[in-house]
């Protein structure tokens, strides 16, 4: 409705009012009048949101709902203020979640040598897949593999939609992307060879961190530091003269040691420098080095540097150029051929015994060895120490040397194009971005600033984007991995394990003078990063991208700032040198009742649809919608409860207000001539503007706190005051009075309506539709002018006065037990001088709300009360 003119509209409310099948209804209402499609138009009317794909790999949790309720309340807003909004949603299926959960699923595991087997039918499909042991499950091909992959993941979208759409998010559903799908991975491949043409990707033969459960290298953004249960072992290297005593919880790896190291400062250790000693049992001749790495004040003092035991080795090895002797196979295996290093025959007889042996079997061995020859001081001395794990796995991860590509991201000095450091010009353009809460942007320059490595996005798994590119296999029929052979970008996407490059047959596939093709795939925040620009449709829909991009909104969860924000900063500055969007919108976690963040790790998790149904998606959305940005927030039912009490009251007050004149309704601000009736429409049209100051703010949670706050006043307070003189059954009002409220009733409901819509869209929906044509998530947002002028000046603490006043009667029949319909035969209330004046424009009002027949006399007190009364027994009739 508009505040401007006058409308009349008919009323067609339901006898019975209920949240009951709202989902149901409007969700197919807006489905069939693409209530939320997008349609393409200039950059300057469209609002655009970067949805966070979700991790396809079982169940949403209600802590997914919490968040992204407050990304579809931000959109519905949006949209009511004229925006065409974009609000598009991708499903992340790609990389390990997704394999894991296909491997419990179906008891499979991909093995490549494996032939592709038609109509293959998995051992298991569903049933307890956890309980099966990696040993049971079935091997089968890649391309076998992938297809379970692809089918468990549809179905499993298919379930994630369906929450979605009971949930209310105004997704336009025409608008979605898969980040395995083709146009994910043209995307994908294609910013990677650009990333390789301008020399921003890389490949590299280097130490890393190693998941030998997964097989998989691990980057920086996926550590986990967790502690872990180990023991110092004092052994002794033998020196000229002198024994040197380490402590060490890697025993194992002595036979990969390369030198000891102190602090330069540390006076123990000054003789020793340039000085070699053996190792024990292994007799292999090392270096005794100074490292200002070396902590002094940590157990001996002096440590052994091995290839390699942390990442303190790996500084050493790089910054002393020291030699590398690797013993640790991908399997988490010592290796099983003897190292040429080791020459003494106690350590070539040890050796063998630990070859092939994993690292737990290794270390008893060692021990033992030590123990025997006097080599061990004591006894180990049991610790807990902190270390790295992969954020999705359960063993220690383990630096082993590989084969790995690279994207550069600040982690190492990079000076790009206009004589900056990547990473200066990575920390500035955080600065341009709008955090919400700000606070949140110490996390994203806290992270740049402690990279350490480049961004390793090569992973050795196989349901992924493949990395497009081939190499050249020599005379020798080795593949030299310097001779890189790469597609066009109108070959994309291309799978280098069956694709051919041009020039090339398939029979020249892994033959001298032929190709191979690269068998990773990407790190699967190589392709999420991208979601910016496969949403918006680069290198895919050009007319779109222009409309969309960069983008206005990322709403995303606090704990991928350092993952999902940093990469997609880092993406959007190496191929656009700029922002991918405006603005960044952070939620907190959901905490559970012991304070704990929820998550499917740690097992207490809550599923929401029992939810929906329990307290209507309404009542769950009002509960998200409750907390701020970046604000932990407990999982509360009670708060559910609330919301959907709120929302019943929206539909019961709106059709209650909107029925005082019958089956028709007038819109007509020039109505409404009783100072109270304008104290209603002045208090509407402050609410409107600070909700409406709150929104563009993105602190949804005020628009609801002024908004909530001001409907249950309206509801308890003026309905309940001026409802008689709305009906005016008895006549006792004049028409100009009774269509005064029943026109401040009616603008006060449709500006209600409207501003909890965002939050509460089923029930606002359902009241709009009482009494307007189309969709109230299309109608126009509120705006505080036209509900001023109505106002005419009118002083808002009216209501505030009227409403102490008709409580204080009220509170007399609760205190006496008796019905509110019981009648006073007279009553004298006190209240401050300058109050009677306010009091007495409302006495009308108040003696009919409050069932006065006989004398209401005023006179002067310190607060507003009932001094003096007497009720009659009998009810009133109407």
């Amino acid at each position: 409705m508009t505040e401007n003119a006058s409308i009349v509209a008919a009323v067609n409310a339901p006898d019975r009012v209920s949240l009951d099948g709202l989902e149901t209804k409007w969700g197919a209402v807006w489905e069939e009048n693409g209530t939320y499609t997008y349609e393409p138009t200039s950059r300057e009317n469209t609002y655009s949101i970067d949805t966070p794909p979700p991790t396809v790999s079982g169940s949403l949790h209600v802590g997914h709902v919490f968040s992204y309720t407050h990304t579809d309340v931000i959109a519905r807003y949006k949209r009511m203020t004229g925006k065409h909004v974009f609000y598009p949603m991708g499903w992340d299926d790609n990389g390990l979640p997704t394999e894991r959960r296909v491997q419990n699923y179906y008891g499979v595991r991909c093995d490549p040598s494996l032939p592709y087997e038609p109509d293959f039918v998995p051992p298991h499909d569903g049933g307890d897949g956890k309980s099966i042991k990696y040993a049971d499950q079935k091997p089968i091909s890649r391309r076998n593999f992938i297809e379970l992959c692809w089918k468990l993941t549809a179905e499993d979208e298919a379930q994630f939609e369906h929450l979605w759409r009971t949930l209310g998010l105004s997704i336009d559903w025409k608008q979605n992307y898969q980040t395995i799908g083709a146009k994910a991975q043209k995307v994908a491949q294609a910013a990677f060879l650009r990333n390789l043409d301008r020399g921003e990707a890389y490949q590299a033969q280097a130490p890393g961190l190693w998941d030998v459960t997964f097989q998989t290298a691990v980057a920086q953004a996926e550590l986990e530091a967790r502690e872990y249960p180990g023991a110092y072992h004092k052994i002794a290297f033998h020196g000229a003269g002198e024994d040197v005593v380490i402590e060490t919880t890697r025993p194992e790896l002595l036979p990969a040691c390369v030198a000891l190291i102190a602090h330069p400062d540390d006076e123990r250790y000054q003789h020793l420098f340039g000085t070699t000693v053996t190792s024990p049992v292994f007799g292999v001749e090392l270096p005794v080095l100074a490292h200002p790495a070396a902590e002094k004040d940590k157990g001996a003092g002096i440590a052994m540097c091995c290839t390699f035991g942390d990442l303190t080795d790996v500084q050493w090895w790089r910054e002393l150029s020291l030699p590398m002797r690797s013993i640790l196979n991908r399997d988490g295996r010592i290796l099983p051929e003897t190292p040429d290093w080791i020459a003494a025959p106690e350590g070539v007889a040890l050796y063998e015994e630990m070859a092939g042996k994993t690292i737990f079997s290794s270390r008893k061995a060692v021990v033992e060895k030590l123990a025997e020859t006097g080599e061990m001081i004591g006894e180990p001395v049991t610790t807990q120490r902190m270390t790295n794990f992969f954020e999705k796995g359960d063993k220690p991860l383990e630096i082993v040397t590989s084969r790995q590509w690279y994207i550069r991201n600040g982690g190492r000095p990079y000076t790009e194009a206009n004589g900056r450091d990547l990473q200066a010009n990575l920390l500035e353009a955080g600065t341009e971005l709008e955090f919400y809460p700000d606070f949140m942007r110490v996390r994203y320059e806290n992270w740049t600033r402690g990279l350490n490595t480049d961004w390793l996005i090569s992973r050795q798994r196989f349901f992924g984007v493949p990395i497009p590119v081939w190499y050249a296999v020599d005379e020798s029929g080795d593949p030299d991995y310097s001779r890189v052979i790469v597609p066009t970008e109108d070959q994309l996407p291309v799978d280098p394990s069956s694709d051919v490059p041009a020039g090339f047959t398939e029979d020249q596939r892994g033959v001298p003078g032929g190709f191979v093709g690269e068998v990773d795939i990407m790190d699967t925040w190589a392709t999420s990063s991208m979601s910016p620009q496969i949403a918006t449709g680069w290198l895919t829909d050009e007319k779109l991208f222009e409309a969309t991009y960069p983008m206005d909104l990322r709403p995303q969860g606090q704990d991928i700032i350092r993952t999902w924000l940093f990469s997609s900063m880092v993406r959007a500055h190496l191929e656009f040198g700029g922002l991918p969007w405006k603005s960044a919108a952070i939620s907190g976690w959901i905490l559970d009742p012991d304070r704990k963040k929820m998550s499917k790790s740690k097992g207490n998790v809550v599923t929401p649809m029992g939810l929906l149904e329990k307290h209507s998606s309404d009542g769950v959305r009002y509960w998200a919608a409750s907390a701020r940005l970046g604000t932990d927030a407990a999982f509360e039912e009670n708060q559910m409860k609330i919301g959907r009490r709120l929302a019943i009251k929206l539909l019961n007050a709106s059709k209650f207000a909107l029925t005082m004149g019958g089956d028709t309704v007038e819109f007509n601000p020039a109505k409404i001539v009783l100072d109270i009736d304008r104290a209603m429409i002045a208090k509407v049209a402050r609410v409107v503007g600070e909700a409406t100051e709150a929104f563009e703010a993105y602190d949804h949670t005020r628009a609801l706190e002024v908004t909530e706050s001001a409907f249950w006043s309206f509801c308890d307070d003026y309905l309940e005051l001026v409802k008689d003189r709305a009906y005016n059954r008895d006549g006792l009002f004049t028409a100009e009075q009774s269509e005064s409220a029943r026109a401040a009733l009616a603008l006060s409901v449709d500006a209600f309506v409207r501003l909890l819509a965002p939050v509460l869209p089923y029930a606002a929906e359902e009241v709009w539709s009482w009494y307007a044509e189309g969709s109230v998530h299309r109608a126009s947002w509120p705006v505080p002018a036209p509900l001023e002028k109505a106002a005419g000046g009118a002083d808002e603490s009216l209501l505030g006065i009227a409403g102490e006043a008709l409580a204080a009667l009220r509170r007399v029949k609760s205190e006496n037990k008796v019905s509110q319909r019981t009648t006073y035969a007279s009553v004298v209330m006190m209240a401050p001088e300058a109050q009677h004046e306010q009091i007495n424009a409302v006495l009308h009002d108040l003696r009919q709300a409050a069932h006065v027949r006989g004398p209401l006399d005023i006179v002067a007190g310190d607060s507003i009360a009932v001094a003096q009364y007497e009720l009659d027994p009998a009810p009133a009739k109407n």
